[in-house]
């Protein structure tokens, strides 16, 4: 009876372009924008139901001796999200699933003050803290997962080959297959299905704008505006000056809590997204640390607007790095004080995150598209 196992001939050499050692699991390269959307949109569920709660008396859903807790309808929509992924391979599944993942995660982890007391309170009172650092460690968790900024090449070609799916159901857009170009450049030469595939993308026709669906349509749309703005003299005025007011702004508001116990929520008179009952000292500790990583903060937005006159992208990143700070110290510290009103800047910082991921992605596209290696 033969022998199951052949021995390996030491003369027989592997080609150059497989790895001796993979990765047990390859990453999506554009799962970024998906889980950041999934933490705003979680960010802004939990605001979403407090300012419904508070509004509307807490009413409940039920009756008699039944209360159903809305924890029940976030399970459920992480479920929805969990079948959509494992059920389709379109594209188009991912941001949906995003979405329903947020919503519902939010949904859940907003009654976490019911399973960590005795009594099942809701209004815990370090309740917001604890749905922050729960925040804060998925995000770490996700940082974690994407950390190496450079992708191997194993993991460039795989994701090249997730266009081919846009071939196949004749559906590759401009920015789709200049995603995938700029993949396959990064992906080892020597692997015979690097030359392919960029062979077969060359020769593909994009599908016309009028045979796209309705969000590709305005996906395009306004990846072409982006495109023209970033062209128009003044946009690079306009960020700096965004960013620059950005920062005047947090500081003033951080001075006001700082110096004379006054907070946006005490301006604006917000008392629908409550205090959470947590007292306040003007001048404490965590006023102070306020102060000195808003400073931080500003001193990252000033070195990007000196960066971002001669290198776009890095004055982006700079910026970037910014409102990192504001997530992971000054919004730590405002927490200690203004607990609901800090989620409330989070899911600012969240979205300004979102935003600035784009536009860096963006232009590292536009700089490859131009410097072509």
């Amino acid at each position: 009876m033969p022998s199951r196992s052949q021995p390996r001939d030491p003369s027989r050499r592997e080609p150059s372009w497989r790895s001796p050692r993979r990765r047990r699991f390859l990453r999506d390269l554009d799962a970024g924008t998906h889980l950041d959307l999934f933490l705003v949109c979680a960010v802004s569920t939990v605001l979403a139901i407090r300012f419904y709660l508070r509004a509307t008396g807490y009413p409940q859903i039920g009756g008699g001796d039944l209360h159903i807790a809305h924890m029940l309808w976030g399970g459920l929509l992480m479920l929805a999200a969990l079948i959509l992924l494992m059920s389709y391979l379109d594209r188009g599944v991912r941001p949906t699933a995003a979405v329903l993942g947020g919503i519902g995660f939010g949904t859940f982890i907003d009654e976490i003050g019911k399973f960590v007391t005795h009594d099942n309170d809701y209004f815990y009172e370090p309740t917001p803290s604890l749905i922050y650092a729960a925040f804060v460690l998925v995000y770490l968790a996700i940082r974690s997962i994407h950390r190496d900024e450079v992708a191997t090449r194993e993991e460039y070609l795989v994701n090249a080959l997730k266009e081919v799916e846009e071939i196949a159901i004749g559906d590759l857009s401009r920015e789709e297959r200049e995603r995938a170009v700029r993949y396959l450049k990064r992906s080892d030469p020597g692997n015979p299905l690097v030359s392919s595939l960029l062979d077969l993308m060359n020769r593909t026709d994009l599908v016309p704008a009028g045979g796209k669906s309705l969000p590709l349509r305005l996906r395009d749309a306004f990846f072409d505006r982006y495109r023209k703005l970033t062209r128009l003299p003044w946009f690079g005025a306009l960020v700096v000056g965004f960013f620059f007011v950005q920062f005047l702004v947090t500081l003033a508001h951080t001075i006001a809590i700082t110096l004379f116990d006054v907070g946006l929520d005490d301006v604006l008179r917000l008392p629908l997204l409550g205090t959470a009952g947590v007292a306040h000292a003007g001048g404490s500790i965590s006023d102070w640390g306020q102060l000195l990583s808003s400073l931080l903060a500003g001193a990252f937005i000033g070195v990007g607007i000196y960066r971002f006159r001669g290198s776009r992208l890095e004055g982006l990143q700079l910026f970037q790095k910014s409102v990192m700070v504001s997530i992971f110290l000054t919004q730590v510290f405002l927490f200690a004080s203004r607990a609901w009103t800090a989620l409330a800047g989070v899911l600012f910082d969240l979205l300004l995150f979102l935003a600035l991921r784009f536009m860096i992605e963006r232009e590292r596209s536009l700089q490859e598209t131009a410097n072509p290696r």
